[in-house]
């Protein structure tokens, strides 16, 4: 898959077929837009394009709300993409100067800049400035600008709203099963190994403490699960502590995995966890042995998940 950084004329691509949207998760829903992408491609001899935005509209949109959580960064959405087979991403820079471009210029942007041919939209989809533009607008520059417009129908849109929405609510209850299955594979995050108190190694479990650098990036509920971490291009099996640590007195949030086949020191790495399933709430234990033979509990616990999926 190639990038391009940017909407402007020099990107040479034949018989473009184009989408826009922000495709966070490139989740089942939105893989009915591609394969449909994909089977204009090969009917038309032409090659596919996802044209996305960065940062998210409603990052610079409505700044002051920063309760934004994303499925996937943009690291992700790229691998995503290119895994299901999208020949070109194009990246446009969103920023308030952006948001005030007319429909008009937009769909302009589109024809000269790319030589459109077919563009592939949802039948609610709005752009430009303040929304104004519609499908009826698309209909109507289709003709005065010949390019070929396919309008993605009603249930498989809805499907999109609802897979996402879905998605969300469900990491967001932990309910991890349900989120994978939407997105047809595992839900992850990636950040780099800090420094921790060490409190796991005293009690035999020791955990590498992560930092999930975007902001943004949505974490699921506190617990336990059971987890794959891909260290190195390696992958390893573990399970992984979302909280507090309140048998332990924590009072700083953290993200914490221990490694079942992997004792060295991880401090600097960059890691991936792929959730997998969950096991348990986090709880407070009465003391640490009773903390001590939970963990015992949950490692066999996430070994049989593990083997089961």
């Amino acid at each position: 898959m190639k990038i391009h950084q940017g909407l402007d004329n020099s990107i040479q691509i034949p018989n473009p077929i184009v989408t826009a949207g922000t495709f966070d998760g490139v989740h089942v829903g939105h893989r009915k837009i591609i394969e449909r992408l994909k089977a204009l491609a090969t009917e038309k001899k032409g090659e596919t394009v996802v044209i996305t935005f960065e940062p998210h509209p409603r990052l610079v949109l409505f700044p002051e709300d920063n309760g934004l959580q994303l499925l996937s960064t943009m690291a992700e959405k790229q691998q995503l993409l290119e895994d299901a087979g999208i020949d070109h991403l194009i990246i446009v820079p969103f920023t308030k100067e952006f948001s005030r471009i007319s429909s008009n210029e937009w769909i302009h942007m589109l024809v000269e800049n790319l030589l459109l041919d077919t563009l592939v939209i949802g039948y609610d989809h709005h752009f430009g400035r303040n929304r104004e533009g519609s499908i009826e607008q698309l209909k109507q520059y289709s003709i005065e600008l010949e390019f070929n417009l396919v309008e993605i129908p009603a249930q498989d849109i809805d499907d999109i709203r609802v897979s996402s929405t879905k998605i969300r609510e469900a990491l967001k209850n932990g309910d991890v099963k349900s989120a994978n299955t939407f997105l047809k594979y595992p839900y992850s995050f990636t950040g780099v190994v800090v420094a921790g108190d060490k409190r796991g190694r005293e009690i035999g479990y020791p955990t590498a403490n992560m930092k999930v650098e975007d902001p943004n990036k949505l974490i699921p509920s506190d617990g336990v699960y059971a987890v794959n971490v891909i260290l190195d291009n390696k992958m390893h099996q573990g399970m992984l502590n979302i909280g507090f640590r309140p048998t332990v007195d924590g009072k700083k949030h953290t993200i914490e995995v221990h490694i079942f086949d992997l004792e060295q020191d991880l401090y600097g790495k960059m890691m991936t966890i792929q959730l997998m399933s969950r096991i348990r709430n986090e709880i407070k234990f009465e003391s640490i042995d009773a903390l001590k033979m939970q963990l015992d509990k949950d490692a066999r616990t996430a070994i049989d998940e593990l083997k089961a999926v």
